[in-house]
């Protein structure tokens, strides 16, 4: 029963992650996704697209990395892509919040949770590669979809896109042909600052 009890614990304490409002609104602008949304958007996305990953990758390792990779945001909270003075601190914030978060599971699964959101955020194995591929498309597509309204609030510009992205093409050269040509035209249409 204590291994069932953790197990429950951990479920009701990860459904605060519905309660972390991200920066990228909806396809159709009528509010910000939350992390749970868009956590279930790359588990489909993986699923999906996993076929122009450059090398071979394991989606019973992506999908449930995907899922998790942004539980540290419930302590650590919601890092903007184009926040340089929040990046400053991220890493300790969302180390501390990892180790509470999936500490607070059975140890085997606390452990397979911490390794799989480690090896998300060290960014060498394929499975990282590419489920980083999909963290940096979702929120492109959605910005797309909705008239590029959070890069515009934002005034973000091509080069820092660039910047977040610049390993994207490691994990798949297809999305990021793709991505490339919708922030050539959301330049075009002003909504990316073209520097």
């Amino acid at each position: 029963m204590e291994r069932l009890q953790k197990q429950m614990d951990f479920i009701v304490e990860v459904d605060k992650v519905k309660q972390i409002i991200r920066q990228t609104y909806l396809s159709d602008a009528s509010r910000k996704e939350d992390d749970a949304e868009h956590s279930w958007h790359l588990a489909l996305m993986a699923v999906l697209l996993s076929e122009y990953s450059n090398e071979e990758v394991d989606l019973k390792k992506v999908v449930p990395m995907v899922l998790i990779h942004d539980l540290v945001e419930i302590d650590a909270g919601d890092t903007y892509a184009y926040d340089e003075a929040g990046a400053q601190t991220k890493v300790e914030r969302e180390t501390k919040a990892a180790d509470r978060i999936f500490g607070m599971l059975p140890e085997d699964q606390g452990r397979w949770f911490r390794d799989l959101w480690d090896e998300f955020e060290t960014y060498e194995s394929a499975d990282a590669k590419f489920a980083h591929v999909l963290d940096n498309c979702q929120p492109l597509l959605l910005n797309d979809a909705s008239n590029g309204r959070s890069w515009a609030e934002h005034g973000v510009r091509k080069s820092q896109i660039y910047k977040r992205n610049e390993h994207t093409s490691e994990g798949s050269r297809e999305i990021w042909k793709y991505m490339q040509k919708l922030i050539d035209k959301h330049v075009e249409l002003g909504h990316v600052i073209d520097k």
